[in-house]
């Protein structure tokens, strides 16, 4: 097991270049309609990440997929030269989001030591079944959400349709979504580092107990919607926002109450804080 966190960082860069490289030569070679080929690009992607997760033993290892992604695409489908307003806004939107989550993946990386306690618990739980579990519930399913989370600003970046007001204040929206997330995330950072046990019940977190899903949540349905405002027949793309909801709402969500439910005091807890909105109960 790698335990050097600057040799994990490296290891992990190069396997999202060589994912990058063998997704990118994958789109091109297939002749379908750009968003399958996207769609098959990025599956093919992920199973590189899968193989090298796999590999080094940690699962973890596509962690930062989630966030990296997104902005690769974007940046690959923009219109250099010939962008508009509408493809402007969600490219800076998408940037400002994923970054920030990268840097807070960075952040709270250990090394490859280290897997996140989900995945451990997930194998502990599937036994025989994990390899599949790994590779469709871990790796390929989360790709599949955010690739539909990302797919309405793709459309837009391809249709080049005119800003209008609904885009502006959806991209608003998602920009707050961000603020939200990341406030949130430094706020826990903050508390982790008194080493308090319990749960922490100060700013956001004293009213809701995710208040980093609720950004990210938000954060989609933003990007989905301001693109739907420009392309009102497009209105199916907000399916990628309501899988994303509902991936947090049925898992994710229901793993870190678990998880907190064998601190003492947590039915209290629950009862007098929200789920998601930080608003007083």
């Amino acid at each position: 097991m790698i335990k050097s966190r600057t040799w994990s960082f490296v290891i992990v860069a190069i396997v999202y270049l060589l994912a990058t490289a063998v997704g990118v030569v994958t789109y091109l070679l297939l002749p379908f309609e750009f968003w399958l080929n996207l769609l098959i690009a990025d599956a093919v992607a992920t199973a590189i990440t899968f193989l090298f997760s796999v590999s080094l033993e940690n699962a973890s290892v596509y962690d930062p997929y989630w966030s990296v992604q997104p902005i690769v695409i974007l940046f690959a489908f923009f219109p250099y030269g010939e962008g508009n307003g509408a493809s402007v806004l969600l490219l800076v939107a998408v940037a400002v989001w994923g970054v920030r989550l990268t840097a807070n993946w960075a952040y709270t990386f250990h090394g490859l030591e280290h897997q996140d306690w989900r995945y451990t618990h997930l194998k502990e739980q599937t036994g025989k079944w994990y390899p599949l579990v790994n590779f469709f519930g871990i790796h390929l399913v989360p790709t599949l959400v955010v690739f539909g989370c990302v797919l309405p600003a793709v459309f837009i970046m391809q249709a080049q349709p005119q800003l209008n007001f609904g885009s502006v204040a959806f991209f608003t929206l998602s920009l707050l979504a961000v603020l939200l997330q990341g406030t949130a995330d430094c706020q826990m950072h903050e508390f982790r580092k008194t080493k308090r046990k319990g749960f922490i019940r100060t700013g956001l977190w004293k009213y809701s107990r995710h208040p980093n899903y609720l950004g990210e949540i938000a954060f989609w349905w933003g990007i989905g919607l301001s693109a739907v405002c420009a392309m009102p027949d497009k209105w199916w793309l907000l399916g990628g926002a309501i899988a994303n909801t509902l991936l947090f709402l049925c898992i994710s969500i229901p793993l870190a109450d678990g998880r907190q439910s064998k601190k003492q005091g947590f039915a209290e807890y629950k009862r007098a804080t929200r789920m998601l909105l930080p608003i007083k109960k």
